[in-house]
């Protein structure tokens, strides 16, 4: 086995803990299974990560990481601000539907962490860190369009936050591509209604 950056592996598990959670639920996948899904030993693991937690919680950040990356470059400032918001919406629902294991995986993940006494916070970081990223992509638009927003930007992204959970939840249990189009679009509407330009 050759010897790689902490860093390195760290990624590496994590990636390996979400392809394990995908095929096998969270309460299925153990520290066992992660490392040798990983092809490293379990002390391995034990080095990179202190328990279980703390790789539920990176699992959490690097899911989320995957599809905010396409949402900021698809957010770059389009001729009107509704082409905007529906780019960036657009490069959320790409993510879900190229991806639906991964997004199926959070909700285990949500589910989980509310059942198992000591987990709860993970929950509660999850969808902090949803609401925390939309503000900034919100408040970071703001300053290069120059618009106001109508309502404070934490609500507004606890909104965003809430349609978008809704809509992957809605497309993953019925796999309505051309439905879950429209909701976008709606979306965008709305979202642009709340912006004085």
């Amino acid at each position: 086995m050759s010897r790689k950056p902490s860093a390195e592996r760290r990624r590496q598990l994590i990636e390996a803990a979400i392809r394990a959670m995908t095929r096998d639920g969270v309460a299925k996948t153990t520290t066992r299974s992660i490392a040798a899904e990983a092809g490293v030993s379990l002390s391995v693991f034990h080095y990179c990560f202190d328990s279980k937690q703390a790789l539920l919680e990176s699992v959490i950040t690097s899911i989320t990481d995957h599809y905010i990356a396409g949402v900021r470059e698809a957010i770059q400032p389009k001729a009107t601000l509704r082409e905007t918001f529906l780019a960036g919406i657009h490069a959320y629902f790409d993510h879900v539907a190229a991806n639906p294991g991964e997004h199926m995986l959070t909700y285990e993940l949500t589910q989980y962490a509310l059942r198992q006494p000591g987990f709860e916070h993970l929950a509660r970081h999850q969808y902090e860190q949803y609401t925390h990223i939309y503000t900034e992509l919100l408040e970071e638009l703001g300053r290069t369009r120059g618009y106001e927003l109508l309502v404070p930007a934490p609500v507004l992204a606890r909104y965003l936050a809430a349609m978008t959970d809704g809509l992957t939840l809605n497309y993953l249990v019925l796999g309505d591509k051309a439905g879950a189009l429209h909701v976008l679009d709606t979306i965008a509407n709305h979202l642009t209604s709340l912006v004085n330009e």
